[in-house]
């Protein structure tokens, strides 16, 4: 018997391999591990840093804003005490003073030289300041110079500055509110809103309401009693100046590293109104119009929190910082961001952790290296014995030679291995032999076995279906004995009860013929019970038959079924033999099979009838339909008693068929497929034998 082979094991079975990782394994797991603590430490000691520098930017880029409403406040302040405006004013106050009640604010009521003075005085001051608008009240809210208009009169700045203290802060204007200032300034706060990542779903598609860094400074007369009211403002919306220099303040050219980008944004609820956020889109073009993310909104604006965490701002993630905006009201009305891009940190923390994995792979190869080629001296003899055992198991015969000055443990290992080799040769041949001679035997013993188990299941097969039919017969017998006494009873006594009624019976006519219906029903059913348990009683004498006339004194009797349901019968009769065979019989089990063909049909369906000349033993009926097919799992039991998936069927036809066909000797089969149709195979043997016709075909060619 040669030497079994069997597959090269892989490199890593070796024992060269198996020492290696023996020698590196503990070193790989120490750097990886401290590679692993020195990510996580630098990732989150750096992002921690970032967080704090962020809080950093939010404070001052907010205390910016609040310096910037205290310097316009200033200007203000010293516009409003500009001599020159002081003299038009004071001019214009002590030629239009009037009082009607005491206990009412004092008011002046302007000419129109004054108003057209004061106007001009206005417009001068709007123009040399920083100021979007400058009005001048009365103490009730109303613009002085138009009286009739008094939007914005419940400010609470209004109220607190009639105290004679400046005052600044943040107001929402509305469209109207803009539009009655100025018209310019209502185009100005207008923004289109753009669709922006991450943000809260809205229907709305524009913003018209105006963020107002709103200042009031008071003008008392020489008494020191407020007599007027200079209010003025600042349009956040688009103010590109201020969202600059508060990130001017926050980020220098130093304060970031890696060429990070700094921005600052004030939002309206949650749309940038001024930003220097650029879109991708168009690089120079700012992000006005586009909207915060759905969870910052929901903890800075609606939940009155700080935000500090990286967040999505338009088309890439920033390290920020959120802060509420609130109005004079004390309501949350908007937000200020601070941030800087995060991917120019994360660029450079990767970067400089490939270069670490770098080194450290170049360390662990070098190392790797030096233990292989430390290792040469003691794996060489080991290999030697490798490469004899691959010869050996090819089915050459070889020893194994090592160098003299081999260690004496591989030397002696050597020796042992060849003697071990010798006697493994010998008793190999031996076995050989002998195994030679027991596959052999096995060979024809396992021939003989397989002949002995196929007719074992043969006769097994015939034992049950002989059991089965003896079981049923003697059932049968006795239910048809008992069933048909009752029933030639009743029938007699129908007889009797229709001849005594005579002309009276003929009301109940159609109940009497349902009654001997149904009881010819009954015998009907013995009659097929009795002939499936004791077919041999049945059995006329033989005669020749041509197969091919049976067939078609057969369709007679099944034309109006066929009618019926419309369906085309297709008739190719080529068999030429003449068999001994029962002609009742035949005919039997023909309509049995058609009957069952045209139960599976629909309407307008199809059935072909063939017969064929059987290798010159007989004849071959074949019935074929295009009905619904047996399913397979039901295929082996349709031959078996009382079983039928046919409504209203006794589950005796196919069984009484199968009966009566062993009876004659004759062999039935069947082929079947879901929804494509039912094909039964009858061969019908016959010791008479005429020439056959050229054209016959086996049930091979005549299946599916």
């Amino acid at each position: 018997m040669p030497i079994t082979k069997v597959k090269h094991k892989s490199i890593f079975h070796s024992i060269r391999t198996r020492i290696l990782i023996l020698v590196l394994c503990p070193l790989i797991l120490m750097a990886t591990i401290l590679l692993a603590m020195l990510y996580y430490w630098t990732n989150e000691s750096g992002y921690r840093h970032l967080l704090m520098k962020v809080s950093t930017d939010l404070a001052v880029a907010n205390q910016s804003f609040r310096d910037t409403q205290e310097n316009y406040l200033t200007e203000l302040s010293l516009v409003a005490q500009a001599p020159e405006f002081r003299s038009v004013y004071l001019k214009s106050y002590s030629s239009s003073y009037t009082s009607t009640d005491i206990n009412k604010p004092q008011s002046i009521a302007l000419n129109n030289a004054h108003a057209l003075a004061l106007q001009s005085q206005l417009e001068k001051m709007q123009q040399e300041s920083r100021l979007d608008f400058i009005q001048l009240l009365s103490p009730n809210g109303c613009q002085l110079l138009a009286p009739q208009n008094c939007i914005g009169s419940q400010s609470p700045l209004l109220k607190e500055a009639m105290n004679g203290r400046a005052l600044s802060g943040v107001e929402i204007f509305d469209r109207a509110h803009l539009q009655a200032l100025s018209p310019d300034l209502a185009q100005r706060a207008l923004l289109t809103l753009s669709p922006t990542q991450n943000a809260e779903p809205t229907a709305r598609l524009i913003e018209d309401r105006g963020m107002i860094l709103h200042l009031v400074f008071p003008l008392v007369d020489q008494q020191g009693q407020v007599q007027a009211l200079l209010s003025a403002g600042v349009l956040m919306n688009g103010n590109s100046t201020l969202v600059d220099h508060i990130k001017d303040t926050v980020y220098t050219d130093s304060s970031l590293a890696y060429d990070s980008i700094g921005n600052v944004t004030i939002f309206l609820e949650d749309v940038r109104i001024s930003t220097n956020v650029l879109t991708l889109e168009l690089p120079k073009r700012r992000a006005l119009g586009t909207r915060v993310s759905e969870q910052v909104k929901q903890k800075v604006f609606i939940n009155g929190g700080r935000w500090l965490d990286r967040a999505f701002v338009v088309n890439d993630w920033y390290i920020s910082g959120y802060l509420p905006i609130t109005d004079v009201y004390n309501k949350r009305v908007g937000m200020i961001y601070a941030g800087f891009l995060e991917a120019p940190f994360k660029h450079n923390f990767y970067r400089w952790m490939w270069q670490l994995l770098i080194i450290f792979i170049v360390i662990m190869a070098v190392i790797g290296l030096l233990v292989v080629l430390g290792a040469k001296s003691i794996f060489k003899p080991i290999e030697t014995m490798v490469t004899v055992i691959n010869h050996i198991r090819k089915g050459q015969r070889k020893r194994i030679a090592l160098p003299a000055n081999t260690s004496n443990e591989l030397q002696t290992l050597s020796v042992e291995f060849n003697l071990m080799l010798d006697q493994l040769e010998q008793q190999h041949d031996h076995i050989q032999a002998s195994a030679d001679q027991l596959e052999l035997k096995v060979s024809e013993r396992t021939h003989s076995l397989n002949q002995h188990i196929k007719l074992l299941h043969s006769t097994r097969e015939q034992l049950i279906t002989k059991e089965k039919l003896a079981a049923i017969g003697e059932l049968t017998a006795g239910i048809a004995h008992e069933i048909n006494n009752p029933t030639a009873v009743i029938l007699g006594y129908l007889d009797l009860l229709v001849a005594e009624l005579g002309d009276a019976g003929k009301q109940v006519s159609n109940e009497v013929s349902l009654i001997i219906q149904q009881v010819d029903r009954i015998r009907i059913i013995i009659n097929d019970l009795l002939q499936f348990s004791r077919p041999g009683e049945y059995t006329n004498t033989y005669t020749k038959l041509a197969i091919n006339h049976v067939i078609q004194s057969t369709i007679i009797l099944i034309k109006h079924d066929l009618s019926a349901k419309n369906i085309l019968l297709s008739l190719d009769l080529r068999a030429t033999t003449e068999i001994e065979s029962n002609r009742q019989q035949l005919q039997q089990v023909l309509i049995n099979l058609l009957m069952n063909a045209i139960a599976a049909c629909d309407k307008q369906g199809k059935i072909i009838i063939r017969s064929r000349d059987w290798r010159n033993e007989g004849v071959m009926i074949s019935v074929k339909d295009n009905g619904c097919g047996i399913p397979a799992d039901v295929l082996n039991r349709i031959f078996d008693p009382f079983f039928s998936r046919t409504p209203g069927g006794t589950g005796l036809g196919l069984s009484v068929s199968y009966s009566i066909l062993q009876g004659l000797d004759a062999q039935i089969a069947v082929r079947s497929k879901v929804n494509r149709g039912t094909q039964f195979f009858i061969w019908l043997p016959n010791c008479v034998t005429q020439e056959q016709n050229p054209e016959q075909n086996t049930l091979e060619q005549q299946a599916y």
